[in-house]
């Protein structure tokens, strides 16, 4: 584990079928060092195999623990800065450091308290930027989403139909598989280019718009959208649309896709959503996959 994520730790799960915690469930411990009470409860995603089968939470700092947190109601503390040093919700010695330098800080502290047990390496998959190199610290932010079990379904559909086919069509259950479990789309993305999100701030308000508000005091949001945003619009939107082209009107729907498996998900099943809900009709009948 990360030490220095501890201290934004909210609770202690175990799981509901491991009968050495089954009394300890529903109640508290008190996190060490920053003396707070949390909850120990149970949750199947706990593997009662690994470790001691005891997981510290911190939804603000894993993915896996943000779902069990939304499951359990859990309490949210994001305790790193954009540069990931320690922020306010730290404990006050541990404020303004860098994330490795906090991490010896805490195990200093867990043995000087008599509460080290052990320390050894443990190997894992740890995500780095692919540009410079540096160490992903997953990190709880606000963000845009788009809610996609309702343009899920009808997606679905015709492919199940068969109102679009799939080549070769063992890929068919690549595409159902990923639109059943499909999960809400974040489009929101924190670089330099792309096409800005259209929204402004004002103190508390937000307006979504084609074009700027009027009056002074509004800033636009600093963010732009998931390239694949703008390219699940393809079929249609190089066509002229949203106005009524004699182009979109001769070429869409089209007839063949011919593209690679790769993107099966971020594009061709988006460029089927986004046809259905936009259009009303499928962007083309055969996908082939090279």
């Amino acid at each position: 584990t990360r030490p220095e994520t501890m201290l934004g730790d909210t609770g202690v799960a175990v799981n509901p079928k491991d009968d050495r915690y089954t009394d300890l469930v529903g109640k508290t411990v008190l996190l060490p060092i920053v003396n707070r009470e949390i909850p120990i409860f149970s949750d199947d995603y706990v593997d009662m195999e690994f470790g001691t089968g005891c997981v510290k939470v911190t939804p603000a700092h894993d993915p896996n623990d943000f779902d069990m947190g939304e499951r359990n109601n859990l309490d949210i503390i994001n305790i790193f800065h954009a540069n990931a040093s320690l922020n306010e919700n730290a404990p006050k010695e541990f404020q303004g450091l860098d994330r490795y330098e906090a991490r010896k800080k805490v195990l200093a502290e867990m043995e000087s308290l008599g509460l080290l047990d052990k320390t050894e390496d443990y190997e894992h998959s740890v995500g780095h930027s692919e540009r410079t190199d540096a160490v992903i610290e997953p990190y709880l932010s606000k963000q845009w989403f788009v809610k996609m079990q309702t343009l899920a379904e009808p997606a679905l559909e015709v492919v199940k139909d068969g109102k679009v086919k799939i080549y070769p069509e063992r890929w068919v259950k690549t595409y159902n598989h990923w639109l059943e479990n499909i999960k809400d789309w974040c489009i929101s993305r924190q670089l330099w280019w792309g096409h800005r999100i259209p929204v402004w701030y004002k103190g508390d308000e937000i307006y979504c718009g084609l074009s700027e508000p009027e009056g002074d005091g509004w800033v636009q949001d600093p963010d732009v959208l998931d390239t694949w945003f703008s390219s699940w619009l393809w079929p249609f939107a190089t066509l002229g649309w949203p106005e009524k082209t004699e182009d979109l009107k001769r070429f869409y729907p089209t007839q063949d896709l011919v593209t690679g498996p790769d993107i099966i998900f971020f594009w061709v099943a988006r460029m089927i959503m986004a046809g259905l809900y936009f259009k009303k009709e499928i962007p083309f009948s055969n996908v082939y996959f090279t």
